[in-house]
């Protein structure tokens, strides 16, 4: 087992890795910026290294002073968390290459699932059901047309090495293709330095289900049941819940069998989340996220198992320990992210945390990094607490849920806690009725 862990991320995520590593009896360090000094990932740390100005390129991104400060400090192994460096193929073949264990699958893994054609390519080569579209990068618009008029519109044009939204791009009709293809590859060579896309059929009614998985070295695979996560706005996750009100416990087990043989057979390690497109009880795979994912609480929740210390115990090169009959899901979980925005406009609300008071009792989990006195940072991701409440049923989970939004306090900056509390009273959403357009339609009509 690792001596020390570098945990190369901020916020509640790095605090989340911190408590795991404890409980395991790690020692941890923490990077952060100088905007982050006073940060609660810094304060319980172990050991604390300043890695550059409040700018993530200049900081949390930048691959040398992360690894120079695992070096400085001994550290044998780094945890990504997610976003930042997570997913990026160069650094974990850095780490590597300077004998420290990347906690994550291997460079390989993430090169091959974060460009989304060869991602979609080798899970069809698996067996893995695709959304109708192109075979792989759409060089031309002729090509695009030639797509469009077999899959038959509407159709989504989307950048392959893209996430987020960003390089996406709907045509309706073949009048709007030109301008759609032409600004998905501007905007995914803006936003990715590569303006490579590909084009799929688009769903006009679609839920967004995603399957947790977990994959020694060993040749071990396993999965933690699908999460719901539905509820997005401009393609961001709001609120998230396991297992999906519209998935039966026989889908879930056929769409496990065929995701976990598909991994084995690449020799996946480490956590990953494939995610995936349901319409007309059809599941049709998008991407692979090959990190822990924001929403992974609902899953640990409703299978009781700890999934970042399963990150670290594989990355030691242990064996799973366990097989899929050894995993029972039980109960319903649901996560709302608690962002410092304006839930009216959604206009970013950094500032002084003027009063912290979060809620409690049976069922009732928070992950956040905030603490009465702390000054929320402008420029990182807004996201500041996420909120998880469980129940031996849906209703009870959300019943909880409401309760929990009530108590929960912060002062000083605005958040979208009211936004969840409409939510949460909303008839639809009580009734698991939703869509991946759902919420964009609530948020306009004033929800």
């Amino acid at each position: 087992m690792f001596k020390k862990i570098l945990i190369a991320n901020r916020g509640e995520i790095a605090l989340r890795v911190q408590r795991a590593c404890r409980e395991l009896g790690i020692a941890t360090v923490a990077v952060h910026s100088t905007a982050d000094t006073d940060a609660m990932h810094v304060r319980l740390a172990d050991e604390s290294v300043c890695i550059g100005p409040p700018p993530g390129r200049d900081s949390y991104l930048k691959m040398p002073a992360v690894l120079s400060a695992a070096l400085i400090t001994g550290a044998d192994a780094i945890h990504p968390g997610y976003g930042f460096l997570s997913e990026n193929a160069d650094f974990a073949e850095m780490v590597e290459a300077h004998n420290i264990t990347f906690i994550g699958p291997s460079a390989a893994h993430i090169r091959m699932m974060g460009d989304k054609i060869t991602a979609k390519t080798t899970m069809l080569k698996l067996g893995v059901p695709l959304v109708p579209g192109s075979d792989g990068e759409l060089e031309t618009l002729e090509e695009a047309r030639a797509v469009a008029e077999k899959i038959k519109y509407p159709v989504l044009i989307k950048a392959a090495a893209g996430g987020g939204g960003r390089g996406m791009k709907v045509a309706r009709n073949a009048g709007e293709l030109e301008a759609a293809f032409r600004e998905a590859r501007a905007e995914a060579g803006a936003a990715f330095g590569n303006n490579a896309v590909y084009m799929e059929k688009y769903l006009d009614r679609p839920r967004h289900i995603e399957l947790q998985i977990l994959a020694d070295s060993h040749g071990g695979v396993v999965h933690f049941g699908e999460r719901d996560c539905s509820l997005q706005r401009r393609h961001q996750k709001l609120l998230e819940e396991a297992g999906s009100p519209a998935i039966t416990a026989a889908q879930r087990d056929a769409l496990g069998e065929t995701v976990t043989k598909a991994l084995k057979e690449i020799g996946y390690r480490n956590a990953g989340t494939l995610e995936f497109l349901y319409q007309d009880e059809q599941f049709s795979f998008i991407e692979m996220n090959t990190r822990l994912q924001v929403e992974h609480p609902v899953s640990e929740m409703i299978s009781g198992m700890d999934l970042v210390h399963e990150q670290i115990r594989i990355a030691a090169g242990e064996p799973l320990g366990y097989t899929q009959d050894d995993i029972h899901l039980s109960g319903h979980a649901i996560e709302c992210r608690i962002t410092a925005e304006d839930p009216e406009t959604f206009a970013p609300s950094p500032g002084l945390v003027e009063t912290y008071h979060p809620p409690g009792g049976l069922g009732v989990r928070v992950d956040s990094a905030l603490y009465a006195g702390y000054r929320v940072p402008p420029h990182y991701d807004s996201l500041v607490a996420k909120l998880i409440t469980y129940g031996k049923t849906r209703d009870e989970a959300i019943a909880r849920m409401r309760r929990a939004l009530r108590e929960f306090v912060i002062s000083g900056i605005k958040t979208t806690i009211p936004l969840h509390e409409r939510i949460l009273e909303n008839p639809e959403f009580r009734a698991g009725d939703y869509t991946i357009h759902w919420l964009e339609k609530f948020v306009a009509l004033g929800g």
